[in-house]
């Protein structure tokens, strides 16, 4: 029998079965390498935006929207009703169908000759990446019990750092060797033969399987919701309410920089596409890995002793980041630069962990895709929809005053927003003081 069959969801069977078995890390082990596609694909425009920007002719602005705005919308909105999809029917067959949609929209990037062509192929992108992150949160959850379940979603948050590492070590290698064209129809054929071993080879989980413990009053009632009723049970809790704005603050920042880095590297430090291919990846796949998953294991650590681990944890993090990020921006030199931002490509991923684990704790078994779809919807709509935005925006506006050093200034004008993700996760921290010392009282 397998760790997730045939469980009732009593404390004693689920015990039995606290220590994942062979098949939850192979899962895992797939689920991961899925999410590197899924982040690899979204990170493969701004990786080769310079390419991009000399055929195509567009500006920072342009890519700021498609790699921003454009994609958040269909990414994110879309999220909600696919996630309340999957919670009644076989998550896994919902993330293989997406990833290889998301997969060929990807190729067609490669054969856009135009920017509203390119513009259309990244929305098709968004729409399968709908359907990637939420259903994966939840199969993980039944494949590993809480206990393990922060490690195992820090390691799947594996899939970020490397996809970003991956595309531009990849992404730029094939542009210099090849065309720009290449990387995204390469990818694009990797990912649709993933789809087809997602299918084949990983089995749906009982949901709920390995939860030890009965929901708390607090969170919804046994009867199964409806879509909109499901949403306004989400919203109304403070914790998830406040967890998924401060995600949102910080990944305003993150998202901003990782989509002009790369650019940002090449036309003002001066970095050529293989150096970037090498060092900038290396940064990138070490710094924010180690970030995810010494998060993780500081929350399975920590949390059960007190639940504000889930907001003090990306905290700290945050305001030790932000004079090491004023270091990069500063930097003369791309060494010098590179060196600056090791430390804080980890630290800035510190909230991803723990706010994944925090929400696929608090909700029911059967609500855990489209909680994690509204996490992903409110934090997605503001740090993917406008961090980019708000940074090729800015940058074009500084274009005509400062034309060899624009997004540098635009990248200082991220310092302020740093500072509200650490407010933000304080905020998060004073609601969940108060729910656990309700709970204490009760």
């Amino acid at each position: 029998m397998q760790a997730v069959q045939g469980l009732a969801g009593s404390g004693a069977q689920s015990a039995a079965y606290a220590r994942p078995n062979a098949r939850a890390w192979s899962v895992l082990g797939i689920l991961t390498f899925v999410y590197v596609l899924n982040f690899l694909d979204r990170q493969l425009l701004s990786i080769l935006a310079k390419p991009i920007q000399d055929e195509l002719g567009v500006t920072d602005g342009q890519l700021g929207l498609i790699g921003g705005l454009y994609f958040a919308l269909f990414y994110c909105v879309l999220a909600i009703p696919v996630g309340w999809l999957a919670d009644r029917t076989n998550r896994v067959k919902v993330l293989s169908i997406a990833c290889a949609l998301w997969s060929a929209a990807t190729a067609a990037c490669g054969i856009a000759s135009s920017y509203p062509q390119l513009a259309a192929a990244r929305m098709a992108v968004g729409v399968g990446e709908a359907g990637g992150v939420p259903p994966s949160y939840a199969i993980i959850s039944d494949y590993f019990a809480s206990g393990t379940r922060g490690t195992a979603l820090s390691i799947f948050n594996f899939g970020p750092p490397i996809g970003a590492a991956l595309g531009v070590a990849f992404g730029a290698s094939v542009a210099a060797a090849y065309s720009w064209r290449s990387a995204f129809i390469a990818i694009g054929i990797i990912g649709i033969v993933t789809a087809v071993v997602v299918w084949l080879f990983v089995r749906e989980p009982v949901r709920g399987g390995l939860d030890a413990r009965p929901m708390s009053h607090r969170q919804a009632p046994p009867a199964e919701l409806g879509f909109w009723s499901a949403c306004r049970v989400f919203f109304a809790r403070p914790v998830l309410l406040r967890v998924s704005l401060a995600c949102g603050a910080t990944q305003f920042v993150t998202y901003a920089v990782l989509n002009f880095t790369t650019l940002f590297l090449m036309r003002e430090k001066g970095m050529t596409l293989n150096e970037v291919a090498l060092y900038y990846a290396l940064i990138l796949g070490i710094g924010v890995s180690a970030g995810m998953y010494a998060s993780g294991r500081l929350i399975d650590r920590f949390a059960p002793r007190a639940k504000t681990a889930y907001a003090y944890i990306p905290a700290i993090g945050l305001v030790i980041a932000i004079p090491l990020f004023i270091g990069f921006v500063w930097a003369p030199s791309w060494q010098l630069a590179l060196v600056f931002l090791a430390l804080p490509t980890g630290l800035n991923y510190f909230y991803l962990s723990p706010a994944v684990t925090l929400v696929q704790e608090e909700v029911r078994p059967d609500q855990r895709v489209l909680s994690g779809a509204l996490l992903l919807l409110v934090m997605n709509l503001i740090g993917l929809g406008l961090g980019p935005t708000y940074l090729g925006a800015v940058s074009d506006y500084f274009q005509a005053s400062h034309p060899d050093r624009s997004l540098q200034l635009a990248f200082y004008t991220l310092v302020p927003f740093y500072v509200l993700a650490v407010a933000s996760f304080l905020w998060l921290a004073r609601a969940l003081k108060r729910e656990q010392h309700n709970g204490e009282t009760q």
